[in-house]
């Protein structure tokens, strides 16, 4: 598959990130013939975490969020993770690239706890989305609705629960962000 070649997709990490929902996406994006590129808020490197509690690899940064620019990028991947999610939500840098990506209508794709840093972008209220039913709360709070969905498409926004769904990630992730290579919203 070559749908997507040429295309930058954002990864937005930090320490902390859930191992499989960076790695698989990533895997899914390069055999679309997509360039993934991990986006954190400082250079080097970060670790994954395996489950929330277990050290999993290391990977290096391509690029900081001083230097991303958001019109680079055909769309985002927000992976899960607790430690990572809870930090880069307060992050007013990621906040702004996330913002700036739902703001030009491109595809946004956060797993589990990814949606955290959504809430404080200010970027959910009146969309209808799917996470790990642990900030279920925290995203209803902030006015979105919140459904029990392996994969749900609200525009450009799209989402899923955990590592279970990732198939179902991957597949509908490809999917969108090709349309969007094709000029479709």
């Amino acid at each position: 598959m070559t749908e997507l070649t040429g295309q930058k997709i954002a990864f937005l990490t930090k320490r902390g990130v859930e191992q499989p929902e960076l790695t698989e996406p990533w895997k899914a994006i390069e055999a679309a013939g997509g360039q993934p590129v991990l986006v954190s808020d400082e250079p080097g490197t970060i670790t994954a975490m395996i489950g929330d509690w277990d050290h999993g690899d290391e990977f290096q940064v391509d690029v900081t969020l001083d230097d991303a620019n958001p019109d680079d990028y055909l769309g985002l991947v927000l992976p899960g993770g607790t430690l990572n999610s809870d930090k880069l939500r307060t992050n007013e840098k990621a906040q702004a690239f996330v913002r700036a990506l739902m703001d030009a209508g491109k595809p946004v794709a956060p797993i589990c706890h990814g949606a955290w840093v959504m809430i404080d972008a200010g970027v959910i209220a009146g969309r209808t989305l799917t996470s790990t039913t642990r900030i279920k709360t925290d995203l209803v709070n902030a006015g979105a609705t919140w459904v029990d969905e392996e994969f749900h498409t609200d525009g450009n926004l799209l989402s899923s629960r955990s590592p279970r769904d990732l198939p179902a990630f991957n597949a509908g992730i490809v999917k969108a962000f090709a349309a969007a290579a094709r000029g479709e919203r």
